[in-house]
């Protein structure tokens, strides 16, 4: 095991298992991170992995970075293109990306059971597609399908003796079961310059988390749905597909134009359960005009930019729509906004740092799952 923590270009890898794996494995599971680290170069996560190789002797003569590349090929994890010049370049594929969600989800949720069922339980027993193990009397109206038969022909002889068998419409018994609800999600995630300054990477954990929620709801709960933004100076919707390639720019922080976006995704669903999930780890700092120039001011908190913060809260609270925040900073003056956004909203908030992150938003989605938000 490769205990010690090896520093560049301010990445941290740690506790990679080495031992009763293949060469290959073994370099793949490295080579994943990386290519989080490097948004998908692979020319640079490969040149950190022969870094790395040459500190900690990850190959040998008979395994080489070299054929660990062409077991990547082999493998359909790398793909050659063709530029209009005529020049070659590897890029990893559909298939790399969903192994690096997978290792998002086993490193951040390693401790979730896999479940065969996908969706929400509601609290309200009724007609509905998934056994509680509580019995009742048969009602009329109630759908034959339901009516337990073990237990209903356990009636019958207690109630008729088992001489002359009789069953009526006493003995009968039907099974609770609870009505599967579906959850829509918006992820907002702030690639604002602020989510790498201080020499603080946090946009890579952000990323594993994005990745790691969505490879959780599509592989556990299929019917829920997981819409992803980002958010600097403007907001768009991305594809999961594009989480490994995800960058910080230079901009400010436009919370308001991601709010609006996510509430525009959320009315489209037709799902009656809906939340926002916001990452975040810096002030308001910017508007769009009408006449689409830019409002920006990154002095304190600019009390314009914070009201149509809070106005966008409370549009989200008549919605029915509850916004969770994690706040990746723990300024006095920035937890004391997001305090007042939360009341404004009735979401709840986080003050966190990078470590951790996953854990507590896989947390509170599970326990959003559980109780049934009013729609």
């Amino acid at each position: 095991m490769l205990n010690d923590k090896i520093f560049r270009k301010g990445f941290v890898f740690q506790s990679y298992r080495t031992q009763e794996q293949s060469p290959f494995d073994k370099l793949f599971e490295i080579f994943k991170e990386l290519i989080t680290h490097t948004s998908g170069d692979f020319d640079e996560a490969i040149d950190w992995l022969r870094e790395l190789d040459k500190e900690y002797k990850l190959t040998t003569s008979d395994y080489t970075i070299e054929d660990f590349i062409e077991d990547l090929k082999n493998k359909g994890y790398l793909r050659e293109e063709i530029d209009t010049d005529g020049n070659g370049s590897l890029e990893i594929t559909a298939k790399t990306e969903r192994a690096i969600r997978q290792q998002a989800l086993d490193h951040i949720f390693g401790k979730i059971k896999r479940s065969g069922q996908g969706n929400h339980k509601s609290k309200s027993p009724g007609i509905g597609d998934e056994h509680t193990g509580d019995y009742r009397g048969y009602q009329f109206g109630d759908a034959l399908d339901k009516v337990s038969m073990t237990e209903s022909l356990k009636n019958a002889q207690i109630n008729h003796g088992i001489g002359d068998f009789i069953m009526s419409e006493d003995d009968l018994v039907v099974e609770e079961t609870l009505h599967k609800t579906q959850m829509s999600t918006v992820l907002m995630i702030d690639i604002s310059h602020s989510m790498i300054l201080y020499g603080e990477d946090r946009i890579t954990p952000a990323k594993k988390v994005a990745m790691a929620l969505a490879e959780l709801i599509t592989t556990r709960y299929p019917k829920d749905t997981l819409d992803i933004l980002v958010f600097g100076n403007d907001a768009w919707q991305i594809e999961i597909k594009d989480l490994p390639y995800l960058k910080v720019g230079p901009f400010h922080t436009n919370t308001v134009a991601g709010l609006e976006l996510a509430m525009d995704l959320l009315r489209r669903k037709r799902n009656t359960n809906k939340q926002i999930f916001m990452i975040t780890d810096g002030k308001p700092s910017c508007l769009r005009l009408p006449d689409g120039e830019y409002y920006k001011n990154s002095m304190g908190l600019d009390s314009h930019i914070v009201n149509k913060c809070y106005m966008m809260a409370q549009q989200a609270r008549k919605l029915h729509i509850p916004i969770t925040t994690f706040m990746i900073a723990k300024d006095n003056y920035l937890m004391q906004f997001v305090r007042e956004f939360t009341y404004a909203n009735q979401g709840k908030a986080f003050y966190t740092g990078i470590k951790g992150l996953g854990e507590m938003i896989f947390e509170d989605y599970e326990t959003n799952r559980k109780k049934r938000i009013r729609g």
